[in-house]
């Protein structure tokens, strides 16, 4: 793999509950609503589970993916083509974070502050609507 090691945890705060971040991570019609402008292959499942594996496009750049761990509040992908390594959320009332590391040409650190802040706009805007 070409590219150059890189590593990153970032961890925010969020005004959401734990189940709403864990169906936003696991539900696929909602991750693919906040992921956006990334791309999920068609064939997932309704609900990530362990094992499954898919692909994520953004522009020309594929990223494999493979559900490696899952537990209560924790989930991690392996990742392969666009970044050898993996991808670790864990999440709680309040807060997500997001470990990332691998060797990739891409920026890293950057996708993943874009894709929390993603999720964190898009678990506000779920509860705006419970709230009114």
């Amino acid at each position: 793999m070409l590219g150059n090691f890189q590593q990153s945890n970032l961890r925010i705060e969020v005004e959401a509950k734990e189940k709403n971040i864990c169906d936003s991570l696991l539900q696929t019609d909602k991750l693919k609503t906040w992921i956006f402008p990334q791309t999920l292959s068609s064939e997932l499942p309704e609900t990530l589970k362990l094992g499954v594996k898919f692909t994520s496009k953004l522009g020309f750049v594929e990223i494999d993916h493979q559900v490696e761990l899952l537990e209560n509040n924790c989930l991690r992908f392996l990742l392969s083509k666009g970044i050898d390594g993996y991808h670790e959320w864990c999440w709680g009332d309040g807060w997500i974070q997001s470990r990332l590391e691998g060797i990739s040409l891409l920026p890293l650190n950057l996708a993943q502050t874009f894709s929390l802040l993603k999720l964190r706009q898009y678990l506000i805007s779920q509860e705006t609507k419970v709230d009114s």
